[in-house]
């Protein structure tokens, strides 16, 4: 690691202890779709008011429920028929999920690209983790799709912070070395400042560790095992190991024989686009 890659992990550490690393607020729509979540007698009416309100959250929603993952028997055109087919439940995590995605913008090229990629990588392993999901009845769909969606949500605040320090930006290894070292605890640490329940609070801080075993399997093990798979066949370091190696892998129950698990697991990653 380059000196300047090591002083930025140490300021940046720093900012994390004092608390004084800038971390985004969680946008009001998604703060409101969190009310309505935990309103049992919400109407579907008025969920759809609440994701109504954001126009590009409302199209993206749609976007996804005509997706593949989901396989609609018809086309759905409006917000009432999307959350109708999906439920309540899983359209206000989903909705939550998607109003992270709008987060991922930034002032340089440079930058808007790193996260349209890290976005894009988050897409792969939601989709993969609803698949695996339906293997575990204790595992929800709609929980185990915004665990993949948010796993790498720490890498936000240090793009952020790379946009204001042009010496970071332009060294890629640097910027990537920081990034993948850093990542997992500030990812933490912005779920908990916006009151994430603890499964999922943990899920950036514990799924790149491989030896890991779970008590049960939870949403770690599925962005693990996601997050794995994903890279098979790459130059990415995960490539390299073996998915019948984790930990992760075996307590979901999972098996690779006869090449099926890979082919559903392939097709998955695409299914959120």
């Amino acid at each position: 690691m380059s000196e300047m890659a090591d002083e930025v992990q140490r300021n940046l550490i720093k900012a994390i202890d004092r608390d004084a690393l800038f971390l985004p607020t969680l946008p009001e729509v998604a703060l409101k779709i969190r009310l309505a979540a935990e309103d049992t007698e919400i109407s579907i009416a008025a969920l759809s008011k609440v994701i109504g309100s954001d126009t590009a959250l409302s199209a993206r929603l749609i976007k996804v429920v005509n997706s593949p993952l989901l396989r609609p028997n018809f086309e759905v055109s409006d917000v009432n028929t999307a959350i109708t087919r999906l439920g309540v439940i899983y359209s206000c995590n989903l909705a939550i999920g998607l109003v992270v995605e709008q987060m991922f913008h930034a002032k340089s090229s440079v930058v808007e690209r790193k996260m349209r990629e890290i976005w894009q990588q988050s897409l792969q392993v939601a989709g993969i983790s609803y698949a695996l999901s339906s293997r575990r009845a204790h595992l929800r769909p709609d929980q185990a799709t915004l665990a993949g969606l948010i796993h790498l949500i720490g890498v936000l605040p240090i793009l952020t912070y790379a946009e204001d320090h042009n010496e970071l930006l332009s060294d890629e290894v640097s910027l990537n070395h920081v990034i993948e070292q850093i990542h997992p605890v500030i990812g933490e640490r912005l779920l908990r400042s916006w009151d994430f329940p603890e499964p999922l609070a943990l899920v950036p801080a514990r799924f790149q560790d491989f030896t890991r075993v779970s008590q049960r399997a939870d949403y770690i093990d599925l962005v693990q095992v996601a997050t794995v798979h994903l890279h098979q066949g790459t130059g990415h370091p995960y490539s390299q190991i073996e998915l019948n190696s984790l930990p992760a892998f075996h307590q979901l129950g999972l098996n690779l024989s006869g090449g099926h698990l890979s082919a559903e697991m392939d097709e998955a990653k695409l299914m959120l686009y």
